[in-house]
């Protein structure tokens, strides 16, 4: 059974950095694409980044380019989402999911991803 728990959510303010992990198991981590989603109050979930199983390539929503980082350590089955000079649209619940099948080759849409963690809550204030 895949279990994904992700950490690291917590207040912070406008232009603050932050960083989420994400430990998977029960599943071959290095063979799966991972992504990061997000849901704000009253909002439909989006995706935000994901990264290949290699960690050679990702891809990041519009929004979010050039201000957050998607990496993985498959040593350690960890997937991690950095973030930086976050802004008050940024305020979510962060899941990280696994992509449904090993080598996807649509991993980097976003839509081809189960096995969701709880999330965890990133709330910025100004």
């Amino acid at each position: 059974q895949v279990q994904l728990v992700e950490s690291g959510g917590k207040l912070v303010q406008a232009g603050d950095s932050l960083r989420l992990s994400c430990v998977a198991s029960g599943l071959p981590f290095s063979k799966y694409a991972m992504g990061w989603f997000r849901q704000a109050p009253g909002k439909e979930r989006e995706f935000v980044a994901a990264i290949i199983w290699s960690g050679s390539s990702a891809n990041y929503v519009d929004s979010v380019k050039g201000r957050f980082t998607v990496s993985r350590d498959n040593a350690e089955n960890t997937v991690y989402l950095q973030l930086t000079n976050l802004k008050l649209e940024d305020t979510a619940v962060y899941y990280c999911a696994a992509e449904t099948v090993p080598y996807g080759s649509t991993w980097w849409r976003g839509d081809t991803y189960g096995s969701w963690g709880r999330g965890t809550q990133v709330t910025v204030s100004s």
